[in-house]
């Protein structure tokens, strides 16, 4: 069963990505940021994008401090373990990669087009961009 919520975490391929985070670590974060990004792709796919989204709520987070959005224990020790800047690099591929999500190409927006919840899904990824540009 799928699982699809608004959220940044609240879909089956954000829960898999964390547990990925959790074995390879900043790596992870890196990988499905850069995957997000990658020129030779002509369309991000759903899950490409999820993971991407979830990276970049990670990124924010640990720069941030503020764990609320945070319900995975384990990734909530994870990220106290960290280093205060240690995330920090990964600030800016981020931000693109949430460019390339809400961007064209990107079959996220297509999927919560017709949705309810399309309205509360794209604010939630532009908070997440503010947050990682401030």
């Amino acid at each position: 069963m799928e699982s699809w919520g608004t959220g940044s975490f609240d879909n089956d391929a954000a829960t898999a990505f964390v547990r990925e985070v959790l074995e390879d670590g900043p790596a992870a974060l890196e990988e499905a940021l850069e995957v997000a990004l990658d020129p030779d792709l002509p369309e991000l796919e759903a899950e490409e994008g999820a993971r991407a989204v979830a990276a970049a709520e990670i990124v924010s987070v640990q720069l941030s401090g503020d764990l609320a959005s945070v319900t995975d224990a384990g990734l909530r020790a994870w990220l106290g373990e960290l280093e205060d800047d240690e995330l920090s690099e990964l600030r800016d591929l981020a931000l693109e990669a949430l460019e390339r999500v809400l961007g064209p190409g990107s079959e996220l927006p297509e999927l919560w087009e017709d949705s309810v919840d399309a309205a509360e899904w794209r604010e939630g990824v532009q908070r997440l961009r503010q947050e990682l540009a401030s």
